[in-house]
């Protein structure tokens, strides 16, 4: 932004012959003319998107970082903030992107052409970032971390498990990775009955190392309830809720072990905290109900079991939605 004025400072001296001097000195302020091909303030935001748009984006960026910040109607703030996000991706600025999505998805949270480009960015910038990564410490355990992470979201469990254990025989007391290499144990389709013994104890070593792992006690609890140890899976549970207050899932399988123990009054507190998190939940609904129904509370056990009926039924019909806007949209035979 230009300022519109600028102060000069004369002072006029004038002499007079002989032994008469007369000085004087006086002060005006003129209006400044902006230097040639300046922008006026209220013409920045379209200058700024003239420059984004004919590919001068080293001249726009600045431009359209100030301008986003300062325009307020809503149609130009979008405009300003999906060029800049296009000029800071494609002009090796990449990094300069992220002002632009935080103001892009905090404004625009449900529009699609905003959610579409965020989707490209993230994408764009965590690949650069796995590149620099391996080209600046391509021996380090991240760099396995990154390939197994990478393994996982392509079903390739055996090789994801490889370089988990990989990560584990360079530092066995990494927090988190003995955790992520029992989630792989049993992320194998039909794990056998050894990959399932493995991965337990990996949940308990990494219990061991990081005592505060939610997620690790839940899994410990999952895997108890498989096995009929509902007193297990019970403690594991419990330490699950306490040690973070808004893991959902723990709370149901709390609910649903002491359900299964016949222990229904200690089963409702934990149900009725899953069912507030998660009111749509069919499975919430038919546990409360039988802990309701367990300590003869019937007139709420039948409202859960109609709100179970209720949301089953949402729910199957909202997957035939998603299945026939998926088969709309396949491309003709």
């Amino acid at each position: 932004m230009y300022n519109r004025t600028m102060n000069r400072f004369f002072q006029l001296c004038f002499g007079a012959a002989a032994s008469l001097l007369l000085s004087f000195a006086c002060h005006a302020q003129a209006p400044a003319k902006p230097p040639a091909g300046a922008a006026q303030p209220q013409q920045s935001p379209q200058r700024a998107v003239a420059l984004a748009e004919s590919g001068h984006c080293a001249e726009a960026l600045p431009l359209l970082k100030k301008s986003i910040h300062q325009v307020s109607d809503r149609d130009l703030k979008k405009r300003l903030g999906l060029l800049g996000l296009n000029c800071a991706m494609t002009h090796n600025a990449p990094y300069d992107s992220l002002d632009f999505l935080a103001i892009l998805n905090h404004e625009f949270p449900r529009d699609p052409e905003v959610l579409y480009a965020a989707a490209h960015a993230f994408s764009d910038l965590s690949l650069r970032a796995s590149q620099d990564l391996v080209r600046e410490a391509p021996f380090s355990y991240q760099v396995h971390e990154l390939n197994a992470e990478a393994l996982e979201t392509q079903g390739r469990w055996q090789e994801a498990a490889a370089e988990y254990q990989k990560i584990i025989d360079i530092d066995p007391t990494l927090r988190g990775i003995h955790g992520r290499l029992g989630r792989v144990l049993l992320s194998t389709p039909q794990p056998s009955n050894e990959a399932v013994t493995q991965a337990k104890k990996d949940f308990e070593d990494e219990l061991e190392i990081d005592p505060n792992n939610a997620t690790a006690e839940y899994v410990l609890g999952e895997l108890a309830k498989g096995d009929g140890d509902m007193a297990a899976a019970v403690a594991h549970y419990t330490r699950a809720t306490k040690i973070d207050a808004g893991f959902s899932e723990a709370y149901l399988g709390l609910g649903s072990a002491l359900v299964e123990r016949k222990q229904f009054a200690e089963a409702i507190p934990p149900l009725e905290t899953y069912e507030k998190m998660a009111p749509d939940s069919p499975t919430g609904h038919y546990q409360l109900a039988l802990a309701y129904n367990g300590v003869g509370r019937k007139e709420d056990a039948n409202r859960e079991a109609a709100l179970q009926r209720d949301t089953a039924k949402s729910l199957e019909q909202l997957k035939r939605r998603v299945a026939e806007g998926l088969e709309r949209q396949k491309p003709p035979q």
